[in-house]
């Protein structure tokens, strides 16, 4: 059995470089504790032992260049180390947009966007690895790992700050396609319901929808129209189903899945928000995945000011399985 040794004899600081400011802490720490278990993060996170100049701080904390983080010493298996340290494979993705300022690319299911979420790497890892000359790149925002579709990544900082501004300010139009059990309601078009973001007991992210007297409630907005509708098919065991065009006006964590669950109408394929019985049929019947596509993204271009619209097609998986219009 490998013996666990110390990853840092004592405690240290790290200074935050201009490249990391703006990300969160618990996925700076992640960069800097290879091999640390995603929970002992948190937990460290959550006991006061990491610090930010010397003050307490909370997980979705943003970094800023020049701040002095405080690291506990921390312990990791052997085995874990040397897993940490084999480095990323490169690869590409495929393009819908790139110059000097930014690319986008259309994301595959099944890959993460940066590693640490109980996987060792993600797409920003393999575009770095596939672009070793590349000075500057960083996501700009984030898709669920499962969730294909468009994402943006950031080649200067410039770019960078700009666009996540729009983002914070909602000024970007984020559009998903989501293939729903159920008839959706044509009336209902808008979902403004907190939500409230909690961890479980190994780490993992979950949340739930919440009332407005919750003190760590977050206003999330979704706004649903209805693109298209298949009827029952009950000598198949599948319900009728709904495929929605769903555009996010607030950027919440799982905010499309948890919302449209409440309303009765989970995302077909969905493992932790969805119907588990009717995901092994749908999965018999060729649906291998969460149905839930980044699929169109309006944007001020950083560099241009230009306003500027991607759209990623269905992927094969999907669009095989849509009821298209």
């Amino acid at each position: 059995m490998p013996v666990s040794a110390p990853l840092a004899p004592a405690a240290r600081l790290l200074e935050v470089d201009a490249e990391s400011s703006g990300q969160r802490l618990d996925n700076f720490l992640m960069r800097h504790l290879k091999g640390v278990p995603k929970t002992h993060v948190y937990r460290i996170i959550r006991s006061g032992e990491v610090r930010i100049n010397k003050g307490r701080v909370s997980a979705d904390t943003r970094v800023q260049d020049g701040d002095q983080v405080r690291l506990p010493p921390v312990r990791v298996s052997d085995k874990m180390a040397e897993k940490a340290e084999r480095p990323a494979p490169a690869r590409e993705f495929p393009l819908l947009l790139e110059d000097e300022h930014l690319i986008a690319i259309d994301k595959p299911a099944g890959v993460a966007v940066h590693g640490g979420s109980g996987v060792s790497f993600g797409v920003i890892e393999q575009l770095r690895q596939a672009r070793p000359q590349a000075k500057f790149l960083e996501l700009v925002h984030r898709l669920d790992r499962e969730t294909s579709g468009i994402l943006l990544v950031a080649k200067k900082r410039s770019a960078l700050t700009h666009l996540q501004e729009q983002f914070r300010e909602r000024e970007t139009g984020k559009t998903y396609l989501a293939l729903v059990t159920g008839t959706w309601p044509a009336k209902l078009k808008v979902i403004d319901t907190p939500l409230h973001k909690y961890l479980q007991a190994d780490g993992e992210r979950r949340v739930r929808v919440t009332t407005a007297d919750d003190p760590d409630a977050m206003r999330s907005i979704t706004l649903v129209k209805v693109r298209a509708t298949a009827p029952a098919l009950p000598l198949q065991g599948l319900p009728a189903m709904s495929l929605l065009e769903v555009t996010i006006k607030t950027g919440r964590t799982h905010q499309i899945r948890v919302h449209l669950a409440s309303q009765g109408h989970p995302i077909a394929g969905d493992d932790k928000y969805g119907d588990f019985d009717l995901n092994k049929r749908l999965h018999k019947h060729g649906l291998k995945r969460m149905f839930l596509h980044a699929w169109r993204l309006q944007f001020t271009h950083p560099a241009t000011g230009k306003r500027t619209e991607l759209l990623a097609a269905l992927p094969p998986e999907l669009a095989e399985f849509a009821p298209l219009p």
